[in-house]
């Protein structure tokens, strides 16, 4: 699945899910309500941010981009870099991290979790996300 098809299923599914009178903004039912912070980064992996931001020298203008895309063992893949924050962005704190997400990507990111375990039995980013019907062994794509 390429990017434009899912941004195409992201949108159709929102649209299912939003559906509001026009001029209006619409909104989840309060049992359904985003999360403050939909994502939440540990101490460990917000270190390894700043260790990856500072190594490349980036500047203050980048935001980790939290996202998903198409692709993987289990049909959707995690994302994450550094990005300028665009006009549609939602922007998000977590352990002094600033996080950009596209709200399309919300329905699939929400509530997750991501770490960095550092040990010799895993090492890299990790993501626990409560949305996730399945995922594959290495953690870094799942389905819904």
């Amino acid at each position: 699945m390429n990017e434009d098809n899912l941004d195409d299923v992201i949108a159709s599914l929102i649209d299912d899910f939003e559906e509001a009178p026009s001029g209006s903004a619409a909104s989840a039912p309060a049992s359904e309500a985003e999360p403050e912070k939909p994502v939440e980064l540990t101490e460990r992996a917000a270190r390894q941010v700043r260790k990856i931001r500072e190594k490349e020298s980036l500047g203050s203008e980048l935001f980790l981009r939290v996202a998903v895309e198409g692709g993987g063992c289990s049909g959707l893949s995690y994302k994450l870099g550094f990005d300028i924050q665009t006009d549609e962005d939602v922007h998000y704190m977590s352990q002094d991290i600033q996080i950009v997400i596209n709200p399309k990507h919300l329905l699939y990111l929400n509530g997750i979790l991501i770490d960095y375990p550092d040990g010799l039995d895993a090492r890299g980013f990790t993501f626990n996300n409560p949305n996730a019907s399945e995922s594959c062994g290495c953690g870094s794509s799942f389905a819904i």
